[in-house]
């Protein structure tokens, strides 16, 4: 791996903190806090290096910018036609093109989810209550029981 220097401008109690771990650690000072960077920004596994990387950046964001991620960024009208097609498609095979719109719309769903999971984990590792939100969208007629009518 090629390395690159940087200059970076820290407080010094910062700095204090950094020479401690490296002093505890028997390490060098850009070693701890090349580490510390890594870890910070770790990608979830498994994912496409574009989402990996955003979703591991957003420990960087404020937390009011996180509170703002825990909000859907699919549209109400994406997320209406989204279960237009899933409802479609349990009873009826879909045209190509709805398909591929389907296929669209549900990636788009669960990047969304991931965002929304991602912000309410880095919240509550910050300290602050997460608490369950009511899914916005009304449920399909088959995803109710009727225990749920009935109770």
């Amino acid at each position: 791996m090629l390395e690159q220097t940087i200059t970076v401008r820290l407080a010094p109690p910062l700095i204090a903190k950094l020479k401690r771990a490296a002093e505890l650690t028997y390490r060098s000072v850009d070693e701890v806090l090349a580490n510390t960077i890594n870890a910070t920004l770790i990608a979830p596994p498994g994912l496409p290096d574009d989402l990996a990387g955003e979703l591991a950046a957003m420990r960087l964001l404020s937390d009011r910018a996180l509170q703002a991620a825990t909000h859907p960024s699919l549209a109400p009208a994406q997320q209406y036609r989204l279960r237009q097609l899933n409802q479609a498609a349990g009873t009826r095979a879909l045209a190509p093109t709805e398909a591929a719109e389907q296929t669209a719309l549900l990636a788009a769903h669960h990047r969304s989810v991931l965002r929304r999971a991602q912000a309410l984990a880095i919240l509550a590792e910050r300290g602050y209550p997460v608490r369950p939100t009511p899914f916005d969208a009304s449920p399909t007629d088959d995803e109710t029981d009727d225990s749920e009518a009935t109770a």
